[in-house]
C-alpha cells in the first residue's frame, strides 16, 4: 500500500499535489503501463495530471479528483501485489465503482467472496472475471443465489458474458454436470434466406456470441471436447421442447425474441439441481409485428414469485465501449415511451 502525503511543488494547479510512493519499482512499471498508458487513462477519466519521478507519482488537479485518482492507483497497485494484471477494463472498473465501495483484493486462488461490500471475482479456466458496476455485481450474486434469474437491459452490459462465466465456474467446480446455452434463431431485421450446410451450419451463425463467450473462459480444444461429449450444448430455443434439464446451468440469451409460448416452454424445462438464466433487451425485439415478446410477459407474470429474481441494467452499466453508452442514452432520450 502506498503512503500518501501532500507537499506543494512547482506543478501546483488547483491544490498541492498528492504524492504516492510505491516500494516495488517493477510493480510500479506495470501500474503505469506501456508508455505510461495506464496513467494517461487515469488522467483522462478523472481530469488530473500524474507526474512520475522514480518510485513516486505526483497527482495534480482538483482536491476531490486527486483523492479519487490516489484511491484508484493504490487499489490497482494492491491488485498487482497479489499477482493480478492491470488492464484497461480494471482501470475503468475502479473509476466506475469507487474504491470506497470495495473491500480488499483477494489473493490469486482464494475462494470467491460474495459478501456485501466485497469484490466479486468469477474463476474460470482462462481468467478471472470481475463485474465492473454495482448492477453487474448484484446480478452475479443473484446468479449464484437463485435457481431462476433474469438479466434485462441494453446491449453491452455484460448480461450474457457474466452468465456464461458463472456457468463455467459452477461446471468446473462440479456443481452442475453440463452447460446449456440457447437463443431464439430470429434474424435481426434482415431476411437472410436459407443458409447452406447441415443443421449445425444453419444455426451456428445465430449462436456465435455464445461460442465467443465460452472461448473466453475455456481453452478452445476443451470447448470442442465438451461439446462433443454433450457436456456443453449450444442450440436454438426450438430444440429445448420436450426436455427436462437436470443438474445443468441453462442460459437463454436474446429472450426478447422468444414468443410467449416459447418462454413458457423454456421455463418449464427446469429440472432438479439446475439453474436457469434468461437475458434480454426489451428495446431490441425482432419478432414479427403483433407477436408478443415472451420476455415482457414473463416479467409481468413472474414478478411476484419468490426465488425468481429480476436484475435490471441501464446505459450506466455498459462496459463494451464508452460510445455504446452514449448511443444507448441518445436512443433512450428520443424514445417517446
Amino acid at each position: 500500500m502506498a503512503t500518501t502525503t501532500k507537499t506543494p511543488t512547482a506543478y501546483e494547479i488547483d491544490a498541492p499535489p498528492v504524492e504516492l510512493e510505491f516500494p516495488d519499482n517493477f510493480l510500479l512499471i506495470d501500474l503505469c503501463g506501456e508508455h505510461d498508458r495506464n496513467l494517461a487513462d487515469v488522467e483522462q477519466k478523472l481530469g488530473v495530471q500524474v507526474v512520475r519521478r522514480g518510485n513516486q507519482l505526483s497527482i495534480h488537479g482538483e482536491p476531490e479528483a486527486q483523492k479519487e485518482a490516489a484511491e484508484v492507483l493504490n487499489s490497482l497497485y494492491e491488485r498487482l501485489e497479489v499477482g493480478r494484471a492491470v488492464e484497461p477494463a480494471d482501470i475503468d472498473r475502479e473509476v466506475r465503482m469507487g474504491v470506497s465501495e470495495k473491500g480488499t483484493v483477494p489473493a490469486a486462488g482464494d475462494q470467491m467472496d460474495l459478501g456485501v461490500g466485497d469484490r466479486i471475482e468469477i474463476k474460470t479456466r482462462k481468467k478471472m472475471v470481475e463485474p465492473r458496476t454495482d448492477a453487474q455485481k448484484a446480478y452475479v450474486k443473484s446468479l449464484f443465489d437463485n435457481e431462476l434469474a433474469f438479466g434485462i437491459g441494453p446491449a453491452g452490459t455484460g448480461k450474457t458474458y457474466l452468465a456464461v462465466a458463472v456457468g463455467v465456474n459452477l461446471f468446473i467446480g462440479g456443481h452442475v454436470d453440463k452447460i446449456i446455452l440457447s437463443r431464439p434463431a430470429v434474424e435481426a431485421g434482415e431476411k437472410l434466406g436459407y443458409l447452406p450446410g447441415d443443421m449445425k451450419d444453419k444455426v451456428d451463425p445465430y449462436m456465435q456470441p455464445l461460442y465467443d463467450a465460452l472461448n473466453d473462459f475455456l481453452p478452445q480444444k476443451q470447448v470442442e471436447k465438451l461439446i462433443e461429449e454433450k457436456k456443453i450444448e449450444i442450440a436454438p430455443l426450438a430444440f429445448m421442447r420436450g426436455r427436462t434439464l437436470a443438474r445443468a446451468f441453462v442460459v437463454l440469451d436474446e429472450a426478447q425474441n422468444a414468443t410467449t409460448m416459447q418462454m413458457k416452454m423454456f421455463l418449464t424445462r427446469l429440472g432438479e439441481g439446475s439453474r436457469m438464466v434468461i437475458t434480454g433487451d426489451r428495446t431490441q425485439i425482432d419478432l414479427p409485428r403483433g407477436v408478443s415478446s415472451g420476455l415482457r410477459d414473463a416479467e409481468r407474470l413472474l414478478a411476484g414469485i419468490s426465488k425468481i429474481d429480476f436484475n435490471y441494467f441501464s446505459s450506466k452499466d455498459v462496459v463494451r465501449h464508452p460510445l455504446v453508452a452514449a448511443i444507448i442514452e441518445a436512443y433512450e432520450a428520443d424514445d417517446p415511451k
